[in-house]
């Protein structure tokens, strides 16, 4: 019986721990855009909120271990047999598995805004440990040492972040608005420091006859000699607007937070939803404004980047006002921040009617 038995083993023997390691990296690749589309599975059992946290903390112990073993095993000689890591590798795809479907318990009731913070942990989760595995597979076990391991400190870290998720949506909303507070400001910031810089350029681009010669051996050696390495006085004056509009986004944004943060109502999740929702586009429209106003400027460019940005402020301040955070919608800094965008917006078109009209 031994000998028929032994001839169907030799038939599969297992894969060498090296490639058993790469084919948990693919693996672990593959789950990456499931679970950004991944749905919230549904169930007719009432989501226990406590219970889902307890878990979701539980499963990234978990993989935090798991990451840890993985690394002691293969970052000194000798290195495992094929039967050990096949135990190691089908413990890290089963902790990864796990986590993602306490994930996908949470319900989209509990907020949109919610969803996407436990979703971003995940994603951080299963990619840190494909790194992992990955710098496994290619770094000698002899030369592996723990102060080394960035990939595997990367696990530990987002395993970490998870017990620092916000709680409930109104949190989680709260959370989302103060970065992108912080991205607006960060930006505007950086608009108003290369206006203090403006034209570093300007002993190398005087035009007078003495230095005329010296100009055209600048050219032949590659220094800046030419417009587009500086703003002229219309671009100047057109970015004066542009900075208010930019300052217009992040008092927008600080206010909505600070209504969030008075008078928001977990209960109210998608409206919470709704207002971070396009709140999350004016990050994204101050900064492809911020970098249309960077030499050489397009004024054309530049008036329609404003034009989306003012929309999107307007859009949010509209949302903002109908929903249940604003108590009092005649309140008056909403249509005082409307009067300066479309100020600011004003002065841009004045700025570049001309060029519109060649």
């Amino acid at each position: 019986m031994d000998n028929a038995v032994a001839p169907a083993a030799a038939d599969h023997p297992l894969a060498s721990p090296l490639e058993q390691l790469r084919r948990l990296a693919v693996e672990l690749r593959l789950l990456l855009p499931r679970v950004w589309v991944g749905e919230a599975r549904e169930t007719t059992e009432e989501f226990n909120r406590e219970v889902f946290w307890r878990r979701l903390k539980e499963e990234a112990e978990k993989v935090s271990r798991e990451a840890t073993t993985l690394t002691m095993v293969f970052s000194r000689p000798p290195p495992p047999s094929p039967q050990e890591t096949q135990r190691f590798c089908e413990k890290v795809h089963e902790a990864i598995k796990a986590i993602i479907a306490v994930y996908y318990s949470l319900p989209k009731d509990q907020g949109i805004t919610l969803r996407k913070l436990v979703r971003g942990a995940a994603l951080d989760i299963v990619d840190s440990m494909a790194q992992l595995v990955e710098v496994l597979i290619i770094t000698p076990a002899q030369s592996l040492e723990n102060s080394d391991l960035i990939s595997c400190n990367s696990v530990w870290v987002a395993c970490q972040q998870v017990p620092q998720i916000p709680r409930d949506n109104k949190a989680a909303a709260l959370l989302t608005l103060t970065k992108n507070v912080d991205f607006v400001k960060d930006a505007h910031e950086e608009m108003e420091r290369a206006v203090e810089e403006c034209d570093p350029y300007c002993g190398l681009l005087n035009d007078s006859e003495d230095n005329s010669d010296n100009h055209d051996e600048d050219d032949l050696l590659g220094f800046p000699s030419n417009q587009d390495l500086y703003w002229s006085e219309e671009d100047q004056e057109l970015i004066i607007p542009c900075l208010a509009l930019v300052r217009a986004s992040k008092a927008c944004l600080k206010k909505i937070r600070i209504l969030v943060a008075e008078n928001g109502k977990k209960d109210q999740v998608a409206q919470l939803d709704d207002i971070v929702d396009i709140s999350d586009e004016i990050s994204p429209s101050v900064d492809d404004l911020a970098l249309s106003v960077y030499p050489p400027m397009c004024h054309l460019t530049v008036r329609i980047n404003s034009a989306k940005l003012v929309s999107v402020l307007k859009k949010a301040l509209e949302i903002t006002k109908a929903s249940h955070v604003t108590p009092q919608p005649e309140d008056s800094w909403i249509p005082l921040l409307i009067n300066a965008v479309d100020h600011c917006m004003n002065r841009i078109k004045e700025l570049t009617q001309n060029e519109l009209e060649s």
